[in-house]
């Protein structure tokens, strides 16, 4: 089959690697009806993240179900499923516990950016569509693979909900999908922080009231001056980089909650910053698993369309130039078609 590595900064190839085959019993086989480039991916493509041989690429997949392996009792061959970015067996205490994620068996899925996977877990992992989706659903069902899922996550963190003000740091696609999350949650004012904009744009589609292009001390000047300097209740920290940790913190009140979901690099916190902030932290890699089932409802019912943040569209043959587009902010996000 057709599969993508990444080899180093850069260097992304369409290659033939080995078909997947059923390894354990608790397998599925998929074929990938559609992935796509996720910005963590652009860490070790940009050399941020370090990679010591070539790797298979992309986490995020729907896809139809080939093949099961003799144990998978609840997924059956020929259903339209999503997956996450890990494998769980979603009945340990952790998965019960909604922390899916962490599962003791966790297994970190990749290589998606291809025309077949193997998903570990198949019965744990994978949620089936009620019937095969229309082609136009395939992209929001689709970003709810991961970035709908995790953007949800961090505003559940963060504990978004009527009457609360909530700030969103990070204008990628897991930033534009905490902006949406948010106004499901029925937040009452929703400040989205970007400079860009066609996702400011996208960012009032999913439910903004305010726009605060202003960055790190600016940027906590300004929520503070549109929340009569207290700061808002609940803020998404969806980049990952010490100066929008730091400026998810500062612009917090005091009692509020950050729910922090960018993949961090080279961070460091300053101890006493965070002692006086009085704030609740609460994030990580987020377990998508637990709030894919509401998710598919509300995209098959149309109440939502997250598959707004793929404004790109490429064969799978023209992967590297959807990194390419992403990694110069040509696009918010790259889906791939097999």
């Amino acid at each position: 089959m057709q599969g993508t590595m990444l080899y180093g900064p850069g260097d992304v190839r369409l290659e033939e690697r080995p078909d997947p085959k059923i390894i354990e019993p608790t397998d599925a086989i998929l074929r990938v009806s559609a992935a796509c480039v996720c910005g963590s991916d652009l860490w070790p493509y940009r050399g941020i993240a370090s990679i010591t041989e070539a790797q298979p690429m992309g986490h995020e997949y729907v896809g139809i179900v080939e093949e099961v392996g003799s144990e998978v009792r609840h997924i059956k061959p020929g259903q339209f499923v999503v997956g996450s970015f890990w494998a769980s067996d979603n009945t340990c205490p952790i998965c019960q516990a909604g922390y899916q994620s962490r599962c003791v068996d966790a297994r970190g899925m990749g290589g998606a950016q291809a025309a077949w996977l193997r998903v570990p877990l198949a019965d744990g992992t994978l949620v089936a569509t009620p019937e095969l989706p229309p082609d136009d659903l395939i992209p929001s069902l689709l970003a709810a693979s991961d970035v709908l899922g995790t953007g949800w996550f961090g505003a559940d963190a963060a504990e978004a909900g009527p009457g609360k003000t909530v700030a969103v740091v990070g204008d990628g696609a897991v930033g534009l999908c905490a902006v949406l999350a948010a106004s499901q949650m029925g937040a009452e004012r929703i400040i989205a922080m970007s400079r860009h904009e066609d996702r400011q744009q996208l960012a009032r589609e999913f439910g903004a009231t305010d726009i605060v292009t202003e960055r790190g001390e600016e940027g906590i000047a300004k929520i503070k001056e549109l929340t009569n300097g207290l700061g808002a209740h609940s803020v998404v920290e969806a980049v990952g980089t010490e100066e929008s940790m730091m400026q998810a913190i500062q612009s917090t009140r005091a009692d509020g909650h950050v729910g922090f979901v960018g993949v961090f690099h080279g961070m460091q916190i300053p101890a006493m910053d965070l002692f006086w902030s009085t704030v609740h932290l609460h994030g990580g890699p987020a377990p998508v698993r637990r709030y894919l089932p509401k998710l598919i409802d509300l995209i098959w019912g149309r109440t939502i369309n997250p598959g707004k943040v793929f404004d790109l569209t490429l064969p799978l043959e023209q992967v590297a130039d959807g990194y390419r587009a992403m990694d110069e902010r040509r696009a918010i996000k790259a889906l791939l078609l097999p």
